[in-house]
């Protein structure tokens, strides 16, 4: 088969088609043969040899994948051959073949286009074990979504509505309209406003009940202000950079929470249930259009370079897919 690989870290010309050997089916896995991938910042990072993929996991970057059922070993049971389906990976996804563990593997939501459906599995599994698992979002809260134009930040805003909550998101002024139009109730130009003064302006003084972070270190001082009395803090990412300073007094007066955590390197189980979450009380509402797959552009897999190049540029809303013949 050919996957993506990458000989020498580097740019986005990193990125190599080439012939790898065909995965087998191990104990407890589903070989899918792969319609489509999609691009995560985690993918930059590997590209760029700063984030390996963990132990055991294939070597080619791709969190997430949608296709068909090619295999499965003696012991799965509940997937068949040829059926479509989409998958969340720990890696391998841009490849023409990858061995998944069956518990990460979800059947294609009614209505979804199978290509369509590799934009789901990570933003899904993601967006649901922090903002509903970890942060206990509920309906009439405040939900703040930072890059609320990326594909986490999509599928937050969709999610988060469809919970009942009022959802504000920081993006770029030409991405206003587009997510306003997936049920943003307020939008913050992050370049042009202050977002802790927005959202107090626009919660009454009270601040955000939930705020779900790509940025890291940077916003960390600023988020912790913009919490309401009991808020909860979930950091996902480090765009801003690793290391920043927390006020704890600030942090008790508001009796917060602050959490961070990583979908790729958890166990199996954890995982397993983030995936069962998901499939039980996500995918109706996928299935019903309340929850659709954002996807920016459709790309081949041999122009990796390229999907990279655009989600590098911070130019996308929603999901850059890779697509194999």
């Amino acid at each position: 088969m050919r996957a993506i690989t990458i000989p020498d870290p580097g740019g986005p010309d990193a990125l190599v088609w080439a012939e790898v050997p065909d995965p087998e089916p191990g104990p407890g896995e589903v070989i899918v043969d792969v319609r489509a991938s999609a691009v995560n910042r985690a993918d930059l990072l590997q590209r760029q040899g700063y984030y390996p993929p963990p132990p055991g996991a294939p070597e080619y970057p791709g969190l997430e994948c949608s296709g068909v059922v090619g295999a499965t070993a003696p012991d799965v049971s509940g997937w068949e051959v040829g059926q479509p389906v989409c998958a969340l990976l720990a890696g391998g996804g841009y490849a023409e073949r990858v061995a998944v563990p069956a518990g990460q593997v979800l059947p294609v939501p009614a209505g979804i286009d199978l290509v369509d459906a590799a934009a789901l599995p990570e933003v899904a599994c993601t967006v649901w074990s922090n903002v509903v698992q970890l942060a206990r979002l509920t309906a009439g809260e405040t939900l703040l979504v930072h890059g609320g134009g990326s594909g986490v930040g999509t599928f937050a805003i969709q999610l988060g509505s469809a919970l009942g909550a009022t959802v504000v998101v920081t993006a770029r002024s030409a991405k206003h309209d587009q997510v306003r139009e997936l049920g943003a109730a307020h939008v913050i130009d992050y370049r042009e406003q202050d977002f802790v003064e927005e959202i107090r302006r626009v919660t009454g003084g009270q601040g955000a009940d939930v705020i779900l972070d790509i940025m890291g270190a940077s916003y960390l001082g600023r988020n912790v202000a913009a919490l309401a009395t009991g808020g909860r803090l979930v950091v996902i990412g480090m765009q801003g950079g690793r290391k920043g300073e927390l006020d704890v007094g600030a942090l008790l007066a508001k009796r917060g929470t602050v959490a961070a955590t990583a979908l790729r390197s958890r166990p199996l189980a954890e995982k397993a249930e983030i995936v069962r979450g998901v499939r039980e009380q996500v995918w109706p509402l996928v299935a019903a259009g309340t929850i659709r797959p954002v996807v920016d552009r459709r790309l081949p897999m041999v122009d990796a370079a390229a999907a990279h190049r655009r989600v590098e540029s911070n130019e996308h809303v929603g999901k850059v897919l890779l697509t194999v013949p």
